[in-house]
C-alpha cells in the first residue's frame, strides 16, 4: 500500500484530485491532496513544499504526484521526504534555481504554434465537473513567483512523466522536448486534455499505480 501525495497546479484545491483519490482507495491505497496557499501574497514555492511536508506528517511509502505548477512543488517536496517515487503529470519541469516566470522563455514555450482556444484547461472535462472546477479555484498570486526556485539539483528520485495528447495549454511536442531535455525521459502519453484528474480519472489512476 503507498501513500499518493497528490499536488495540484496553479489556482487550484486539491478537490482537483477527488475522483482520483476515489479510485486509489478502491485499489487500496492511501491518498492525501493539500491546499495550497496559492493565492496567498506572502507564499512563494518554499511555503507550498512546507504545506505539502506538514501534509505528509509520518506517513511513509511516499509517492509525490505534481500537476502542472505542482511540478516545480514535487522536487522540493522530494528533497525533504523519503519518497519512492516522483510523478509529474502534464507538468512544468523546473531547472535548478529557475523562477516560474522565467519557465516559459527557459523551455522555448513562447515558440511553440498553438491554436487559440477559449477553453485551455477544461475542453473535455463534463460541464457539470467543469462548473464546479471554477467555482473551487482561487487566484493564483503571482507576487513571489519571480524568485528563483529552491532547488538546486534535481531530487536522486526516480520520476516518470505522464502527458495528455490533446492538453491545449502545454502541448503534447513540446512536453516531449521538455522533457527530453531536462530529465532525459520520453514521458508517457494518455489521450485527454491539461486536468486529467477530471476527465479522466480511472486512466490517470491506472498509470500511477502502474509506475509502482
Amino acid at each position: 500500500m503507498a501513500t499518493f501525495v497528490l499536488i495540484h497546479g496553479a489556482g487550484d484545491v486539491g478537490w482537483y484530485w477527488h475522483l482520483v483519490q476515489a479510485e486509489l482507495r478502491a485499489r487500496g491505497h492511501r491518498s492525501i491532496a493539500p491546499d495550497l496557499p496559492c493565492d496567498d501574497d506572502s507564499a512563494g514555492l518554499a511555503e507550498y513544499a512546507d504545506t505539502v511536508v506538514t501534509a505528509i506528517g509520518d506517513r511513509t511509502d511516499l509517492v509525490i504526484v505534481g500537476q502542472s505548477l505542482g511540478g516545480f512543488t514535487a522536487p522540493l517536496v522530494c528533497e525533504r521526504v523519503s519518497a519512492r517515487l516522483m510523478v509529474l503529470v502534464a507538468p512544468m519541469i523546473p531547472a535548478p534555481g529557475e523562477a516560474v516566470t522565467d519557465y516559459w522563455a527557459g523551455t522555448g514555450w513562447d515558440r511553440e504554434p498553438r491554436e487559440p482556444h477559449d477553453d485551455v484547461f477544461y475542453q473535455d472535462v463534463t460541464p457539470e465537473l467543469a462548473a464546479e472546477a471554477r467555482a473551487r479555484g482561487r487566484a493564483q498570486s503571482e507576487a513571489r513567483l519571480g524568485e528563483p526556485t529552491p532547488m538546486r539539483a534535481w531530487p536522486a528520485v526516480p520520476t516518470n512523466v505522464l502527458i495528455c495528447r490533446d492538453d491545449r495549454l502545454l502541448p503534447v511536442a513540446y512536453l516531449r522536448r521538455v522533457a527530453r531535455e531536462r530529465l532525459g525521459v520520453v514521458p508517457d502519453e494518455i489521450d485527454g486534455g491539461h486536468t486529467p484528474a477530471l476527465s479522466r480519472p480511472g486512466t490517470l489512476t491506472d498509470h500511477l499505480v502502474g509506475y509502482l
